[in-house]
């Protein structure tokens, strides 16, 4: 009986692998190996919350004091419940709620022109090929470098002009369209918005206003927020256009800020009741917007 022996195996054929090694995890845990931070991190983080805070607590504080209450050694530094008569001196020392309402008005219509007019020029010079491109951008950027004290002698006269002065449109249309603003959604724009959505738009029969309103705007919406954000702050903010444009009769909030506390003695606190009143509305603005910009940021690290 013949026994036949076990056939060779075959030279450069794959051997049965051992057990599988397990990935090693890097260091630090988390996705992209993130570290978390030790305790002099957190320690820096919360002295600077603090720093930051500290404004906005002793405008608290000094809002809900009596003016000798300020004056005193050491100062409060609790807030107390003097608020309802420090905003009742507000109330009589100067109209603040047409000033919030002209506030609004002037900062909302600011806001809405320049976004959409920084969108629109933002996208023209980021995407479109047109004649003589850079050179407008050079000299929108270029204006950025002018002083704005320069302007206000020939804007006041053009005001005049048009027997605009003491009105809100003399506020409101030198600030519709901002050369930051442009240059700032040019960037967002060229980083952000693909040339191949843009030309699939166009293979699509789609026109330049439909791609803008379609394709543009829900990429360009997180850039948007910001530059709403900090367009808002500065016209809200603004005091040295407003005094020259504007009267105590028909004022902004800064104007009527400008009448509190006055006497030989200037009243802190009727002064922080009225500071305290003028920026509620920036916080909630910012509040609402600030979601906006950190909605738009995790919708397009999903996207990938």
């Amino acid at each position: 009986m013949t026994v036949l022996a076990p056939a060779r195996r075959a030279r450069g054929t794959v051997q049965d692998p051992g057990p599988a090694r397990r990935p090693r995890r890097p260091r630090g845990g988390g996705a992209g190996g993130g570290r978390h931070g030790g305790p002099l991190t957190y320690a820096v983080l919360v002295v600077a919350v603090l720093v930051s805070a500290f404004p906005f607590y002793w405008t608290i504080v000094a809002a809900t004091r009596s003016n000798a209450d300020l004056a005193g050694t050491p100062p409060a530094l609790l807030p107390g419940g003097n608020l309802a008569h420090n905003v009742g001196q507000v109330l009589d020392q100067a109209d603040i709620g047409k000033a919030l309402l002209n506030s609004l008005i002037v900062s909302g219509s600011v806001t809405v022109g320049t976004v959409l007019c920084s969108t629109l020029a933002g996208f023209a010079f980021a995407k479109l090929r047109f004649r003589g491109r850079g050179a407008l951008l050079a000299l929108t950027v270029g204006t950025m470098m002018v002083p704005p004290q320069l302007g206000v002698i020939p804007l006041f006269m053009v005001v005049a002009k048009l027997h605009w002065a003491n009105q809100l449109q003399a506020v409101i249309l030198p600030g519709l369209v901002s050369a930051f603003g442009v240059f700032f959604m040019r960037q967002y724009l060229v980083q952000t918005l693909p040339d191949e959505l843009i030309e699939a738009g166009r293979v699509d029969g789609a026109s330049t206003a439909r791609i803008f309103w379609s394709i543009v705007v829900p990429i360009a919406r997180p850039g948007m927020a910001v530059l709403a954000i900090l367009t808002f702050m500065a016209s809200w903010n603004d005091f040295f256009w407003p005094i020259i444009a504007l009267t105590s009769q028909n004022p902004t909030v800064q104007v009527a800020l400008r009448q509190l506390g006055g006497g030989y003695v200037h009243d802190q606190s009727v002064i922080m009741a009225g500071t305290l009143l003028g920026t509620l509305p920036v916080l909630l603005v910012f509040g609402l917007l600030g979601r906006q910009i950190v909605g738009g940021i995790m919708q397009g690290a999903v996207k990938g």
